[in-house]
């Protein structure tokens, strides 16, 4: 299956009844050929929705900023997400939605073929590493994760949250240019 024939079943997802009938957009994310690096956020956020584009608000500004200073070039990097409709009040998503979202990314990993994953904030983390990993624990190192290596790493809202001199803004930072060195850049 090529990436837009799994993009138009993507949009087509009545999985999750409660996030089919509050979302506008399906956002499947992007995939430029080639790309050898794939990020890995949550779920889209309020602008993701309307925009049906992955890290389009201000998230996404930090990212495009953290990656052109690590050398990546946002243009030539895939970028999905764990859910690929927005969760009602922005909440974090449940369990059983990310388990009926589960093949939907397996199926784009498996077509990305990234040398790189790099997974954004706990939903991301505890998708590819399991329940119950600490997000501080395990980033810092590669991971192999069903013939991926994976990169943990907190999510851009999170150094947000904190503000420029908070912790997870300098993770966030050193692990993007954790990733460019593996990636020979």
């Amino acid at each position: 299956m090529s990436w837009t024939a799994l993009g138009s079943a993507m949009t087509g997802c009545t999985a999750c009844p409660e996030l089919a009938a509050a979302r506008t957009t399906v956002v499947v994310g992007e995939a430029p050929r080639g790309a050898r690096l794939a990020l890995v956020g949550e779920a889209p956020g309020a602008q993701e929705d309307l925009a049906g584009r992955p890290f389009v608000g201000k998230a996404g500004q930090l990212l495009d900023v953290l990656l052109a200073e690590a050398g990546l070039d946002r243009d030539a990097v895939a970028v999905v997400n764990v859910l690929k409709c927005r969760p009602p009040g922005n909440r974090a998503p449940k369990r059983p939605e990310i388990e009926r979202c589960r093949p939907w990314l397996d199926r784009q990993l498996d077509l990305i073929a990234p040398e790189l994953v790099v997974a954004l904030g706990l939903t991301s983390v505890g998708w590819f590493l399991g329940r119950g990993v600490r997000l501080g624990a395990s980033r810092g190192v590669v991971h192999e994760v069903g013939g991926r290596r994976v990169l943990a790493t907190y999510h851009p809202s999170a150094a947000i949250r904190f503000g420029p001199r908070g912790a997870p803004m300098a993770a966030l930072r050193e692990d993007l240019a954790h990733a460019a060195r593996l990636l020979g850049g």
